[in-house]
């Protein structure tokens, strides 16, 4: 014998059933008090302007400096440091302040120009201005630690 008593019952009453007019509604059972989380919710985080860093508009431009890539070396010319600088207003203007890795660079007259052209393309920019400058001249220390691991320099 296993040690299990069973019995055997002819029926079994069935449970009452649920009627929506027993149950309370939410007004009836408590009263709400003020509601924080829709106050946290409607707050902006702070420095998530679209035209600052972290901010939709700003990080679509670093996006197309990503996708440009220099001729001769096979990295973005973000990752390469030839990008010193952007600058994203609320009037949707952005300015690039960018050099090239020699003032000889073949892409010298071409770059630029397509670097205007992929930014100004970027959704929420109104127009792009690029500053091509020669001072500070670019080094290979500007490079991103991708870019050096990419290039074999790690």
């Amino acid at each position: 014998m296993s040690g299990f008593e069973t019995e055997e019952v002819d029926s079994v009453a069935p449970p009452p059933k649920a009627r929506v007019e027993d149950a309370a509604t939410p007004a009836q059972s408590f009263e709400r008090k003020r509601d924080y989380l829709a106050g946290f919710l409607a707050q902006k985080p702070a420095g998530d302007s679209p035209n600052e860093p972290g901010g939709a508009i700003y990080e679509g431009v670093i996006d197309a400096l990503k996708d440009i890539f220099d001729p001769e070396i096979p990295v973005n010319i973000y990752d390469l440091g030839l990008i010193y600088g952007v600058e994203v207003t609320a009037e949707g203007q952005a300015i690039v302040t960018m050099t090239l890795t020699t003032p000889h660079c073949p892409v010298a007259e071409s770059m630029p120009g397509e670097v205007e052209m992929r930014v100004a393309a970027v959704p929420g920019i109104a127009f792009a201005d690029v500053n091509l400058v020669w001072d500070p001249p670019w080094d290979p220390q500007k490079m991103s630690d991708d870019a050096k691991l990419e290039l074999g320099m790690l």
